[in-house]
């Protein structure tokens, strides 16, 4: 279902796996970013349609429900087939320029609604120290 080797997949893993105790498993067929919770997951399908591509090489994620209104109203983005009740986006990455400063704000803003309090209070820290 996700080419290994795909550079899209590559950077999206080091943007994941740079949080806090972040780690990666595959699970029906795609690879998921997770610490006690999945919190990105890399590819998906459109509801209603299984047999396109269109989410095929794109990032799933749990939005702030802040940013919630104007993410549905952004045509970049869509409801996933199976994460879609569960309140995810999507947002196809093989699809014009991609704005990866973007994408980490969308994979951390789902990380902390998932990761826990300790696991968001390092990640705070970290995002402190001078790099």
């Amino acid at each position: 279902m996700f080419d290994t080797d795909d550079p899209l997949l590559a950077r999206l893993r080091a943007i994941c796996l740079d949080l806090p105790d972040a780690a990666e498993k595959i699970s029906h067929g795609r690879p998921n970013w997770y610490t006690t919770k999945v919190f990105a997951v890399f590819g998906g399908s459109v509801k209603g349609d299984h047999s396109s591509r269109r989410l095929g090489r794109a990032l799933l994620f749990l939005p702030d429900p802040d940013e919630r209104m104007a993410l549905d109203r952004d045509e970049r983005f869509h409801v996933p087939a199976y994460h879609g009740p569960a309140g995810w986006l999507a947002k196809p990455l093989d699809v014009g320029d991609v704005d990866w400063d973007e994408v980490a704000e969308l994979v951390e803003s789902s990380y902390r609604q998932t990761a826990g309090v300790r696991r968001v209070a390092r990640l705070d820290a970290l995002r402190q120290e001078p790099r």
